[in-house]
C-alpha cells in the first residue's frame, strides 16, 4: 500500500503531529512479507524516529508481526494501528500520552472513520475509488490542518453511533507495553488475511480487563483510505464476515458479540469535529 502509506506516515510525522516532539516517540512500519516492500530509506525520510521492520515467511495474518514489533519497540507505551491505510488526526499521539500519564492503568482509543461520503463498502458502488479519493484530498489542505479530514469523512461501521455510543472496534489503540505483552497481544491463532476478527477480539479483551480504564479521545479519529481492503472495501455479497466469525467461534467457542464499557473522555472538539457531529445527527 505505497500510496496509502505515504499519507499515513505523513500524519505520524512532524510537524503534522502536534504537542509532541520526535524524541518522544518512534514509528515502526511493520511489513509482513508484502510483495511490494517499502524502501527503508524512504520510510526513514519521514523522520529519524521512523523505523522499518520486514518479517518474511509469516502467516497472511499480521498478528505475529505486530506482536514481534511490539517486543522490539523501545518505549513503555505502544500504539497499534493494524491498518496501514489509516491517516491520523493531529493530536492522537500527544493526547494518548497525556491519558496514560493521568491514568497509568488505562487503554486509549478513538473513532475509526472512512474517507468519502459514506461507508466505503457503499460509496464504492457509486464509483468511489482511489482516483476519486486522490482528487478529493487534493482539495483539502490536510497537510497543514489535519482536522480538515473530518470535512470529507463518514462514520465507520464500528462507530455508527459516534463518540457517545457503544463502539466495537478501534484502529488506533494505546496502552502500556508491559500490559500488552502480559495479555499476549494480538492472538496469533487468528490466521485469516488481515487478521480476521483479531482486532475486534483484542478490543473485546481490553474491555474484559477490569483493571484497565477505557479512555476515548474526543475530537480525534483515524481516516481510512480506499485501497481494496479485505473487509473495509468488500461489498455485502463478497464480505468475508462469515468466515471470520467462524474462525472466531472456533477459537473462542462462542459467537462474536461486542463487549463495551463506558469510557472516560479526553480531548477538545475542533470546529471541524463539531461540524462532523452536527452533520451526523445520530451522534
Amino acid at each position: 500500500m505505497r500510496r496509502e502509506a505515504s499519507r499515513t506516515l505523513r500524519t505520524l510525522a512532524q510537524p503534522y503531529q502536534l504537542d509532541v516532539d520526535t524524541s518522544e516517540y518512534e514509528v515502526i512500519v511493520v511489513d509482513n512479507g508484502s510483495t511490494e516492500p517499502l524502501n527503508p530509506d524512504w520510510v526513514h525520510s519521514f523522520g529519524r524516529n521512523f523505523l522499518y521492520k520486514r518479517y518474511d515467511n509469516n502467516p497472511t495474518s499480521p498478528c505475529w508481526a505486530i506482536n514481534q514489533a511490539v517486543r522490539e519497540s523501545s518505549g513503555d507505551i505502544v500504539m497499534i494501528c493494524i491498518d496501514g491505510a489509516r491517516m491520523l488526526s493531529p493530536k492522537i499521539l500527544s493526547l494518548a500520552k497525556k491519558a496514560l500519564s493521568i491514568n497509568h492503568n488505562s487503554f486509549v482509543y478513538t473513532l475509526s472513520l472512512h474517507l468519502g461520503p459514506k461507508l466505503q463498502s457503499q460509496s464504492m458502488l457509486d464509483g468511489y475509488n482511489q482516483a476519486v479519493e486522490d482528487e478529493m484530498l487534493s482539495h483539502v489542505n490536510w497537510t497543514s490542518r489535519g482536522y480538515l479530514l473530518f470535512n470529507v469523512a463518514s462514520l465507520g461501521g464500528s462507530c455508527l453511533g459516534g463518540y457517545y455510543s457503544p463502539i466495537n472496534e478501534s484502529n488506533c489503540l494505546s496502552l502500556r507495553k508491559n500490559k500488552y505483552l502480559e495479555m499476549g497481544g494480538y492472538d496469533e491463532n487468528f490466521l485469516m488475511g488481515g487478521g480476521g476478527l483479531a482486532n475486534l477480539d483484542f478490543f473485546e479483551r481490553l474491555h474484559n480487563e477490569n483493571d484497565l480504564q477505557p479512555i476515548l479521545l474526543l475530537g480525534e479519529a483515524t481516516f481510512h483510505q480506499f485501497h481494496g481492503g479485505i473487509a473495509s472495501n468488500a461489498t455485502f455479497s463478497t464480505h468475508p464476515w462469515k468466515k471470520m466469525a467462524a474462525e472466531y467461534k472456533l477459537l473462542r467457542n462462542k459467537d462474536y458479540a461486542p463487549i463495551f464499557r463506558a469510557p472516560l473522555y479526553l480531548g477538545f472538539m475542533e470546529e471541524e469535529a463539531k461540524f462532523f457531529i452536527a452533520k451526523h445527527s445520530s451522534v
